[in-house]
Order: structure tokens, then sequence, then C-alpha cells
């Protein structure tokens, strides 16, 4: 198990490098991916959502990908292939699904709320059962993991069926301008890159890793989860028993990907992105936070982490390793760039803590750091 995972961390590591500032995101691929589950982009155009699915898609070794965007006029034909007119002369209706959605192993459907009532019962299908049936023919699909996209979230409430099919729900927004030095190294990296330089996993080794998610034992903290449910239902969000059921493989997947065999209280931090409205998402960060931050077990998901409230003691290591790094001869300017980046990101963490003696001595240390930064420039 353990090599199979250190593979598929070694692909998402690679996708880190890549995206600067995406690393929310690329984990909760990862989390999805091997919970066999859907993922969601929410965000504008040009924040790297398809960039980012054709590049996991590229380390997913042997495997099809199928990327569409959709349009109110899309036709079934363009996503799950034309009638195969040789069978047709025969009187048989045989889809030929060469190069087409039934044939994937990663699907990602942009604008996926543009799905007229042509596909949508179709689509429906696939992203819920992994099959896809026309007529009489009727086949499992061997996608591993589909992912929609949209700028907005849909008004028609005819479409809410779809959005309810995909699990994970991700904000995916432009990142800050204090990166985007970063960024454009990144990119320019990425877009010289051999792709022979990229690591890999075959979908074998996905399923394997899908089959072993359903083995994780959630009895640990079934009883937090269950009163978690009904918390969230109280206060208005809705979690119907099938999503309730099928968020135990995202928790599950968490526990996974930490090499553990048994989830922890920790692993419930996936329950931030089951929201259906943009107004939802900071009323599960505060509830799911304030769960997740009593857990003192270990190994954690480094996304559950990274929510909980900061380790002074933490903060001060980081600090004086920002230091030893700055004080080396022989940095570049792009690397001095990314200690300031860091540093911000320290700052902004400090802000957290909640004991104020802590707080200042941490805080006039980071503003020691940052005249440092200035008296070399």
């Amino acid at each position: 198990m353990t090599n199979k995972i250190d593979q598929l961390n070694a692909v998402l590591q690679h996708l880190k490098q890549s995206f600067v500032g995406k690393d929310e995101i690329i984990d909760l691929l990862g989390i999805t991916l091997i919970a066999r589950e859907n993922a969601f982009l929410l965000g504008p155009p040009g924040t790297a959502k398809s960039a980012i699915i054709r590049q996991l898609s590229n380390c997913i070794r042997d495997g099809k990908n199928f990327e569409y965007l959709l349009t109110r006029f899309t036709e079934p034909n363009e996503l799950f292939g034309p009638f195969d007119i040789r069978k047709l002369k025969e009187g048989e209706l045989v889809t030929n699904t060469e190069g087409m959605l039934p044939e994937a192993s990663m699907v990602f459907l942009d604008e996926i709320f543009n799905a007229n009532s042509a596909i949508l019962n179709s689509l429906l299908m696939a992203l819920n059962e992994k099959l896809f049936r026309r007529g009489k023919e009727s086949r499992k699909l061997p996608a591993l993991m589909f992912v929609g996209a949209s700028n907005v979230l849909p008004e028609d409430e005819s479409l809410n069926a779809l959005l309810d099919r995909f699990l994970i729900r991700i904000q995916c927004d432009y990142v800050d301008t204090d990166h985007l030095e970063e960024v454009l190294l990144a990119g320019w990296k990425l877009e010289n890159q051999a792709p022979t330089e990229i690591p890999s996993i075959t979908p074998t080794e996905i399923t394997e890793l899908q089959k072993l998610c359903r083995q994780v034992d959630l009895s640990p903290i079934r009883k937090e989860y269950v009163n978690l449910i009904h918390n969230l239902r109280n206060t208005g969000i809705k979690v119907s028993d099938r999503r309730a059921v099928k968020i135990q493989n995202i928790i599950a997947a968490s526990a996974l990907m930490c090499n553990r065999q048994e989830a922890i209280l920790s692993d419930l931090w996936v329950l931030k992105y089951i929201w259906d409205t943009e107004e939802q998402i900071e009323i599960l960060a505060g509830v799911i936070d304030g769960i997740i931050e009593k857990d003192t077990a270990s190994p954690a998901h480094p996304q559950a982490l990274f929510n909980k409230v900061p380790n002074p003691e933490e903060l001060m290591k980081e600090i004086g390793m920002l230091g030893i790094k700055w004080d080396a001869t022989d940095l570049s300017f792009e690397e001095r760039n990314v200690i300031k980046d860091k540093l911000r990101y320290v700052q902004t963490r400090s802000s957290w803590i909640k004991n104020p003696e802590h707080k200042q001595h941490i805080q006039t240390e980071i503003e020691g750091l940052w005249q440092k930064m200035l008296q070399t420039i």
C-alpha cells in the first residue's frame, strides 16, 4: 500500500510545484480520486482548472483523458460517440465510443451546467453509477473520477441534481498577486518540461488504492461523524442519507493518503467541501475547524493541519529556518522571493494564535526578520 500512496503523493507534489497556490485543490483531487467520487470546481476563467486536470491526467500512465466544453447545444454524440454506421446498416444501434467519454479514465466537463435535457439523464447515470446506457446498450465506465467545472452555480432547479452528483465542491480563484512571480516561474518550467520528467501512476494502481479505501476502519470516528451530520442538518445544511453514506469514502481516503488503516477525528476536514452555496463555505469551516482542532492524533492530513490553530513553537522554528535560509549567500532573486512568500504565510498564521504574549513575541520576531530582509536588499 505504502508504495502506491507514495506514488500518488509524488504526482500530487509535482502538481503543487507546477501550480502555485493550488495545494488545497490538488490535495482534494487526490482524495476524490482514490475515493472514486466526483469533484466540482467553481471559479472564473483563467484559474488553471482545466490545466490542473490535464496535468493530472498526463501523470496517469496509460490512462485516457476526455475533456469537453459543454454548450447549450451539446449533443449526446459529442460526449458518448456516434452510432456505428456499419452496425446500423445491420439494424443494430451500437455506439462507437473510441476516444470518447465511455473509454476515458479521467473525465473533465467544463461549464457542466450548460448540460441540456438531451444529455442530462445520460450524464446523471454516468456520474452516479459509472454506467453508460443507450437503448439496449449498457456498459460499466472505466472512469476513475469525473471533474466538473463552472464559473457559476446553477440557478435552474433542474440542474441541482447534476451538482448533487459531485460530492466535493472546491473554489478555484486567482492566485494572490504576492505569488505572481512564483506562478510565472512555475508556469514557464511546466511549459518546457519533458514528458519523461514527470512522476506517474497507472489506472490499475489507482483502482487498487480505491479498493483499499473501502477497507479503512471508520469506527473510531463514526459517533462524532453522526453527531456532525445532525449538527449540519440543524444549521440548515442539507446532507441527504445518500450523501452521508458517500462522504465516508472521502473520510477514508484522507486516512489512506496518510498511510493509515483507520480514520481519526482530523479526517473530518473533508466535510468543509460539501457546500451547496457559497454562503455555506464559512459556516462549514467554522463547524469543522472547531472539531478537528481538538484532535491530537497523528499523522493528520496536511490540509487538516493547515486549518488548525497554529502551534507557537512550530511557528518560531519556521521563522528561525527562514532566517537561516535568508542568510545563505548563494540565493537567487527568485529563491529570496519564495522565502518572503513563506514569511507572509507565517505572519498570517500568527494572527490566529490565542495567547496574546505568544502572538506578540512571534510577531516581533517576524518584524525583525522583515527588517533584516530590507537591509540586505
